[in-house]
């Protein structure tokens, strides 16, 4: 019986998840239902209707209930395909910024901002991988660079941040380092300036706990609708121009829940100083084919990535604005690579016995 159980259960997750078809579903589910119930059951199926609950076997009180699976399969719902499309930009995983010194690299990224060093790649002191839900951030050793923009990161345990942020202010003196509390962020300065967007888990940000779910970039006032077409064009992702109170941005789907967005400015910019960002897209061909068509390839690095630097307006070919993009195939042996993420809160002082990881997720549905 336990195993018939454990069988309804496992048919119930492949149809939430969409693998197997509502017909096969109902069929495989008649079955198994009648199977458990008795050999008389199974003799008379054609005729005894399904039980209008499964007796407790799916563990969801909802679905248990009388008519619960009924309900869940409504005849004439429907849903909003749309939504559930990503372009061909499937994640946006890695911000890439060179940092001088990497003890205070840590300061910030780990004990700041609550994140947590990769214990597998990058140990030593030449660079450091800094991991963020599934996304991360790599700090290679080197003079200073600074993005232009910020970005935004999720943070689970928020309430606590203000305080991690004060207690590395002494340690930080004389640096760029500085944080502020706004209207539902908090907005900190790394050592070399760049500008980091915390944000409590929301549904804006998908499912995401703890992440990276966006970049934004300033560009020149006019430069908006340009880059736009460029990403809709050249790499075939979701984007399009946007307007809100702050002005004319370009938007772009970079997987769930994430986002690059581009913000029109009148400020001048700082030049390119080799930042760069990292995606993984789906047709890693047909981009890299109008990539080099127009020139703009900058590095072919190896079988599954390639690198372009250049945005330009595919009407005219202006170049609207410079930042490295590492693109990435779906058959890179990093893609989906799992990650180690710590709970911040975890310390000596009230440990709490396995609570030291930290999901990247929230429960969704």
């Amino acid at each position: 019986m336990a195993n018939k159980d454990f069988e309804i259960r496992q048919l119930l997750k492949a149809y939430r998840k969409g693998l197997v078809s509502e017909d096969l579903f109902k069929q495989q589910m008649d079955e198994m239902c009648a199977s458990r119930n008795g050999s008389a059951a199974t003799k008379t199926a054609a005729k005894t209707p399904r039980p209008a609950g499964l007796m407790g076997v799916t563990g969801d009180a909802g679905l248990d209930a009388p008519g619960g699976l009924a309900k869940l399969m409504q005849k004439g719902k429907t849903y909003d395909r749309a939504a559930e499309d990503l372009g061909n930009i499937v994640a946006l995983e890695h911000v890439n910024v060179t940092a001088p010194d990497q003890e205070k690299a840590a300061l910030f990224y780990v004990n700041g901002l609550g994140l947590t060093r990769d214990p597998y790649m990058m140990t030593g002191p030449a660079n450091m991988w800094v991991n963020a839900g599934r996304q991360q951030f790599h700090l290679p050793t080197s003079k200073p660079q600074v993005l232009r923009g910020h970005v935004g990161v999720v943070v689970s345990d928020y309430a606590s941040l203000p305080q991690r942020m004060g207690r590395i202010r002494e340690a930080l003196a004389g640096t760029r380092f500085e944080f502020h509390e706004r209207d539902g962020h908090v907005e900190a300065l790394c050592p070399w300036g760049n500008r980091i967007r915390c944000f409590a888990p929301n549904k804006r940000f998908g499912p995401m706990a703890v992440g990276i779910p966006y970049v934004e970039f300033d560009v020149p006032k006019g430069a908006a609708d340009g880059i736009a077409r460029f990403y809709s064009q050249i790499l075939g992702a979701q984007a399009a121009p946007l307007e809100d109170e702050q002005g004319r941005f370009a938007c772009v789907t970079a997987g769930t829940g994430q986002n690059l967005f581009f913000r029109e400015t009148d400020r001048p910019l700082q030049p390119y100083d080799q930042h760069h960002i990292q995606i993984y897209i789906n047709d890693f061909s047909g981009p890299h084919q109008r990539l080099a068509a127009k020139g703009l390839i900058s590095q072919e690095s190896d079988q599954h990535q390639y690198r372009f630097q250049n945005i330009i307006d595919p009407q005219d070919g202006k170049v609207l604005y410079t930042v490295e993009h590492e693109v990435r195939s779906m058959k890179h042996p990093l893609y989906l690579r799992p990650l180690v993420n710590r709970n911040p809160s975890q310390s000596i002082i009230g440990y709490a016995p396995g609570a030291d990881g930290q999901n990247w997720a929230t429960a969704s549905n």
